[in-house]
């Protein structure tokens, strides 16, 4: 491992930095300002909206067309700006809000100045600062150990391995790792940028690399795309001007060919959606560290859960202590009150025995045994050698009599979590009694994950209690299967934890690794796994879990580590995180196929008209109502409607079984109305706006179709929007250039076209559902 700068000077550690000093480290740009931010700044957001390869070819295709002087063939411009503004808007209000419930998360350090202990932000850490470090917290930046209380740290995010570290004075620590047991006071030497992490990249905050899927295949279907549109295009261009030798006409044709290719809308809409699951989420307390995070929770078929603090509130009383016969219970209760004075411990275990009020031993401390979540106690041994330990009783006790292992399980059954506090002197161990503590089960989480049972999510619990316990609390909660349960102190290490997680639902005595092990066990079985927690023994568990959620409050790394931070502390916040990410998911699937319509005949009317030679069948101006009133108005409207159910995990079935159909449909009329034209010698002008109004009809056709059921409000909206459709092909003749459909000469064609539209489209979905999509292998 590489060391850290050693300090230029050792600051003493009981005074740490003067005023003076940390102004002068902030003047010479010394602070540990982070420039990786979790949320994308307004230029980028702004830059990735407008910046865009399609946007470019959008930019050029207007060049052209003002060159042509058909001004009213830029409308097509609309939409783009359109689209380019409301996804601004709607990515730049999730960010400031998602920033601003960030700001109140921002995690603090406990920093000495001038003598006296003080929090303070991450960023306004400075070079030399005396930072105290405990259990739970991650490193800010790398220092020197100065004075360690057992600190002991997991670098897993910086070496790859989860072993755990001890650290004594002058010790060197590294940013990104985080603090698993004891205490420490640590000079910062390498703040900020310098770091040796953040040369590498910052592990620990990293959002995951997990690319969302929907995002994914967009993305392969922009690519291929990339590689079409510009050679069909061009070769469109040519090919007409050879045939007719008029450029301008040219030019129009191939740019409503090229634009009708362009799904622009359909990678801003999945951005927008997923903006605005995170906007939702924030308004419920709710941080969102990774926006792909939504859109993979949605899909997470199994949640795996630590006991305490997710199906537990985490706040822990003293019920009884059992003394054993040789001793008392008051020296039981010093003996803890000790063993949490001295390793400082302030977590809900420790806290249950502060409230016992007790006095400490008046044997002096000569070593702090430090809890770890690996051995499962924490102690101290005296002056005088004798040790004092407490813990798991199956992890200290040497050799538990009969009767203690009646108690221990007995207390187990009913729901506690039992601690054995033992001493040794001279080689010896003694037994000095047991201590019950309880927990209480959240109120809602029965409801919850009932709730979550019913939409098909298999739940397991992963914790590092007595396993009896934990099933009895799960029992109680309402989990079902609670009784299958397995002691993983037990377990040999090269046992098949793949055989483990399919045969097993509750996990007790699970050491940090082993619930990471667990985890991608069940990930290697296929499964998309979620993971709750709330302390630093879930971290590893966290990171390799495809989604993670932190309730806030108890451990920086945990916090650090999720993708979701329940800064309400209520798990019943679940039921609202996944129903948002189905219904970014199942909006997305359903409205996509609206988009690739229009790509899909676009690429091969072009095609076709490249070998036909007579030029593009209409110009971009006919389209532009079209685009809006069954494309882009209605999407962005059907993309916020509630849609809870599983996601199919089928996406390109899904739209091709809408896009494919509808976009053949529109080949045949579009084909059909060309050629009996140019037969009997119809203008451009009327064989345009009768192949227009044809892929509008089909394209009510598709948009009745993905928004089954047909409630009030969505009757509402098609209506409206075919209102403004026979407006726009009643009084756009200058506007749009296209004909009135009134016009008694064709209106006879224009009612064939709409009459025989939805059979048409049914017709073609059950022969193309039939012959091709059930044959072919979607996934």
């Amino acid at each position: 491992m590489i060391k850290v700068k050693q300090p230029d000077q050792y600051i003493d550690i009981k005074i740490g930095l003067t005023d003076s000093e940390v102004k002068h480290q902030n003047d010479q740009g010394l602070t540990n300002v982070q420039i990786k931010k979790l949320s994308r700044s307004i230029p980028q957001i702004l830059a990735d909206n407008i910046l865009t390869l399609f946007n470019f070819l959008n930019l050029v295709i207007a060049i052209l067309i003002i060159w042509t002087g058909s001004y009213r063939n830029l409308f097509f411009l609309g939409p783009v700006l359109a689209n380019i503004i409301i996804g601004s808007f709607q990515q730049i209000r999730a960010k400031l809000t998602v920033d601003k419930i960030n700001l109140v998360n921002e995690e603090n350090f406990a920093v000495i100045r001038d003598g006296e202990t003080q929090q303070v932000p991450i960023e306004d850490l400075v070079e030399d600062d005396i930072v105290i470090l405990k259990r739970g917290n991650t490193i800010p930046a790398d220092g020197i150990v100065r004075s360690s209380n057992g600190l002991q740290t997991n670098e897993s995010s910086i070496t790859g391995e989860s072993d755990t570290i001890a650290k004594g004075e002058n010790d060197s620590v590294y940013s990104g790792s985080f603090a698993i047991a004891g205490q420490a006071k640590v000079q910062l030497t390498q703040v900020g940028m310098n770091s040796f992490v953040s040369k590498l990249s910052n592990a620990v905050s990293r959002e995951k690399g997990s690319e969302s899927i929907l995002m994914k295949i967009i993305n392969n279907i922009i690519k291929i795309l990339t590689y079409t549109i510009v050679p069909i295009g061009l070769l469109l261009f040519f090919r007409s001007f050879l045939k007719n030798g008029n450029v301008a006409q040219s030019i129009l044709g191939t740019s409503a060919s090229v634009i009708g290719m362009i799904p622009e809308g359909l990678v801003l809409l999945t951005a927008v959606a997923l903006a605005t699951g995170a906007y939702n989420l924030s308004k419920k307390k709710i941080l969102v560290r990774s926006l792909n995070a939504i859109e993979t929770l949605a899909r997470v078929d199994t949640l795996c859960l630590d006991k305490t603090g997710t199906i537990t509130t985490g706040k822990l009383t003293v019920k009884k202590i059992l003394p054993e016969s040789s001793t008392s219970e008051d020296l039981i209760k010093k003996v803890a009150a000790t063993i949490v004075k001295v390793t400082e411990e302030t977590n809900a275990t420790a806290l249950a025995i502060d409230h016992l009020n007790s006095q400490t031993v008046e044997d002096k401390v000569h070593e702090i045994i430090p809890f770890s979540s690996e051995t499962k106690f924490s102690g101290f041994i005296s002056e005088s050698g004798t040790k004092y330990i407490m813990g798991a009783p199956e992890f200290i006790i040497d050799k538990p009599s009969i009767d203690t292992k009646e108690t221990v399980q007995k207390a187990a059954e009913k729901g506690f979590r039992v601690l054995a506090v033992v001493q040794e002197s001279d080689h010896k161990q003694q037994l000095l009694g047991l201590i019950l503590i309880a927990d209480e089960v959240r109120e809602n989480a029965p409801s919850t994950f009932d709730y979550l049972k019913n939409q098909g999510i298999d739940l397991k619990i992963i914790s590092g209690d007595n396993p009896v316990t934990v099933a009895n609390v799960a029992a109680q909660a309402g989990i079902d299967k609670t009784d299958n349960y397995i002691d993983m102190s037990s377990v040999d290490p090269e046992a098949d934890y793949h055989k483990l997680v399919q045969d097993y639902s509750v996990f007790g005595r699970v050491k940090p690794n082993e619930k990471s092990d667990l985890i991608k066990a069940m990930q290697d079985n296929g499964l998309t796994v979620g993971m709750t927690g709330d302390g630093v023994n879930d971290v590893l568990a966290m990171r390799q879990s495809n989604c993670s959620v932190a309730i806030a409050g108890e451990s920086d790394a945990a916090e650090a580590s999720a993708d979701f931070v329940l800064l309400n502390r209520n798990f019943d916040s679940m039921i609202f995180m996944l129903n948002e990410g189905r219904r970014v998911i199942n909006n997305v699937e359903r409205v996509a196929s609206l988009y690739l319509i229009k790509t899909i005949y676009s690429v091969v009317l072009s095609i076709v008209y490249i070998f036909l030679g007579t030029g593009y069948p209409f110009q971009p101006s006919q389209l532009t109502p079209v685009n809006a009133l069954t494309v882009g108005i209605p999407t962005f409207i059907l993309a916020l409607e509630p849609n809870y159910r599983p996601p199919a995990g089928r996406f390109m079935r899904n739209v091709m079984e809408i896009a494919l159909p509808a976009a053949i449909c529109n080949i045949i009329l579009i084909l059909t109305i060309h050629g009996v034209g140019g037969w009997v010698n119809l203008s451009f002008k009327s064989t345009s706006t009768m192949s227009v109004f044809g892929i509008g009809i089909i394209g009510y056709c598709a948009l009745i179709s993905i928004s089954n059921p047909l409630i009030i409000r969505k009757k509402l909206m098609i209506a409206a929007s075919i209102a403004l459709f026979v407006i726009a092909f009643t009084y756009s003749d200058k506007l749009f250039g296209l004909q009135s459909i009134f016009d008694l000469r064709f209106t006879f064609i224009y009612i064939s076209i709409a009459l025989i539209a939805w059979p048409l489209f049914m017709f073609m979905r059950e022969m193309l559902g039939r012959r091709v999509f059930s044959k072919i292998n979607w996934k």
